[in-house]
């Protein structure tokens, strides 16, 4: 069954998804900005929550497509994840960094920076700006308080390996809008 939101068919391949995202604009109650850093997981990645099958944790990871998968990590902040793939697959797309448009007052009190670059520039700060928490775990992407808008243009794309994982380093599925400044680290 495909799952399409904002033109993008989330039945895909999370590294397609991926790519296909960053141009986007994504809002969670009208606060957001344009998808500028995601990376890809796949259950079949050492890196993925998804490796060792379904927890309690990863659930959402392997429900249906087009939904969220909100995670804690290190126990301090929550990252968002859109799920693709069947349902019971388990693979999905982190949401690295935004470039804020939309909410940014909400943005600035919610993050206690008036820095623009600082507001969404990681996952962690993305969704606290955002205000993304448990609470948005298993949500469908395509219903309130999500909103997903199709990119204008085709997205010009930088590609690179993925940050913070200690297993399969070398895949290169961290994906960034070239030549932003809102991404969470620089490209190489």
């Amino acid at each position: 069954m495909r799952n399409v939101i904002a033109g993008i068919d989330f039945s895909a391949p999370a590294h397609e998804v991926a790519q296909l995202l960053i141009g986007t604009v994504l809002l969670v109650d009208g606060v957001g900005g344009r998808i500028v850093e995601t990376e890809a997981y796949d259950r079949e990645d050492p890196a993925s929550h998804a490796f060792s099958g379904p927890t309690e944790r990863n659930g959402a990871m392997f429900g249906p497509p087009g939904h969220a998968y909100v995670y804690r990590s290190y126990g301090i902040h929550w990252c968002l994840n859109f799920v693709c793939r069947e349902d019971g697959h388990g693979a999905g797309v982190l949401i690295r960094a935004l470039e804020p448009l939309a909410g940014l007052e909400r943005m600035q009190q919610r993050r206690d920076t008036s820095d623009p670059r600082l507001l969404c520039s990681g996952p962690g700060k993305l969704c606290q700006a955002l205000g993304v928490s448990h609470a948005h775990n298993g949500l469908a992407l395509a219903a309130p308080p999500f909103s997903l808008s199709a990119r204008v243009a085709p997205a010009p794309l930088v590609t690179g390996p993925r940050i913070g994982i200690s297993k399969a380093i070398e895949v290169p599925w961290r994906f960034g809008l070239a030549g932003s400044r809102f991404v969470s680290r620089p490209f190489r």
